[in-house]
């Protein structure tokens, strides 16, 4: 066949699906299900909040400051000790300011990570200046 000859196939059922996704979305809205912007909630972009997962935050945060993690925005380690150790008194303030209030299986967990942010926050500031701070993946 020659190109003058070829012929284009539109599929027409595409119009259909987006029309009812279109009406689909404005009926999610209407009943409360998108935020002011017009797009999907953004609470719905995260997961529910809980104790576990701000602890989570708050560590990943500390092993970024501590150069076990690159940095997000540079991608590079980058050790900041004053902010770790606010990271890891911030922990402990919360471990003081929750006891009584938490389930044993809570307890138990930011014990456990504010004795392992202790420990690396000790072992970094007693690395040398020059060593590397990110281990290389296996």
């Amino acid at each position: 066949m020659a190109d003058d000859e070829k012929k284009i196939i539109i599929d027409e059922n595409w119009k259909s699906q987006v029309q009812s996704e279109k009406e689909e979305l404005e009926e999610s809205r209407k009943e409360g299900g998108g935020d002011a912007a017009g797009g999907p909630s953004a609470a719905s972009a995260f997961p529910p909040a809980s104790f576990e997962m701000h602890l989570s935050a708050l560590v990943t945060e500390a092993m970024v400051a501590l150069g076990k993690i690159p940095h997000p925005l540079s991608g590079q380690p980058e050790k900041n000790l004053g902010q770790a150790k606010y990271i890891v008194d911030t922990v402990e303030m919360l471990e003081e300011k929750t006891r009584g209030n938490l389930s044993e299986q809570e307890s138990l967990a930011i014990t456990d990570l504010l004795h392992q942010l202790r420990m690396l926050y000790v072992a970094v500031q007693s690395e040398p200046e020059g060593a590397p701070s990110v281990e290389a993946p296996p």
